[in-house]
């Protein structure tokens, strides 16, 4: 139950359309609700003004189920990461409208709207073999209220491919850098921007990459003023992240 439902809650029983005790039962849940494999953080969207979000990895598609079940009681918006196909299913047997992201593995349900800002998240990859985390957080960015344009497989080995689609970055609010291999992206466009750059290496490249490493560290000693930089394949860090920074 977020600021909204919360406060529709109040005014219920300030205009005497609903009871005390029948409030008392929806705030019983808050803060958290205790299911046994996992505890429902209830009140996050009071606390950060969005709904906690499910980390799919690991988690079987039961366990998905049962806690986007008890999220959408609360008419929260519902945000899966790292969710496999079967867990979409069991996402999707509760809720019809649920849809699945199969490159960014993500599942998302919208309940109630989020105000967007005019302004514009502009994610920029590397690679295609770059879109597994761009789409991850695409779907992150968009579902807590933005407007995100993407811009792929503009990555250094073929530098004038970025100058073409140099305004519209420049012009954007954040941008979020992705990255695998040497992971020089980041520094380059951090060097042509006045805006932050949220930098994210991907695990993509040959041995010597060590699976984000080096791109991880090359984005970390980045001499380009305004770059930050966040774990390896997070596509959901970063744009949560840029998504905080849109809406100030």
């Amino acid at each position: 139950m977020g600021n909204e439902g919360l406060r529709a809650l109040l005014s219920a029983v300030q205009n005497g359309t609903m009871s005390t005790e029948e409030a008392m039962e929806k705030m019983r849940k808050l803060p958290f609700e205790d299911i046994g494999f996992a505890k429902i953080d209830h009140h996050r969207a009071v606390r950060q003004g969005y709904p906690e979000v499910i980390y799919g990895e690991r988690k079987t598609p039961e366990q998905i189920g049962e806690i986007t079940q008890r999220l959408l009681a609360c008419q929260s918006n519902i945000l899966v990461t790292r969710a496999s196909v079967e867990a979409f299913e069991a996402v999707q047997r509760i809720a019809k409208d649920a849809f699945y992201n199969p490159m960014g593995r993500t599942i998302s349900i919208k309940r109630f709207e989020v105000p967007i800002p005019a302004s514009t998240i502009v994610i920029v990859a590397a690679g295609t073999s770059d879109l597994y985390v761009v789409e991850e957080a695409y779907e992150t960015a968009t579902i807590l209220g933005n407007k995100v344009e993407k811009i792929v497989d503009v990555g250094v080995a073929g530098i004038h491919r970025l100058f073409e689609r140099l305004e519209t970055i420049q012009q954007a609010k954040v941008v979020i850098v992705i990255a695998g291999m040497e992971g020089a992206l980041a520094s380059v466009i951090g060097g042509l921007v006045d805006k932050p750059v949220i930098a994210v290496p991907t695990s993509v490249g040959y041995g010597a990459s060590f699976g984000g490493i080096a791109a991880l560290l090359s984005m970390l000693n980045s001499c380009a003023s305004g770059v930050s930089v966040v774990n390896i394949d997070n596509g959901f860090g970063a744009a949560y992240n840029a998504s905080i920074i849109n809406h100030l």
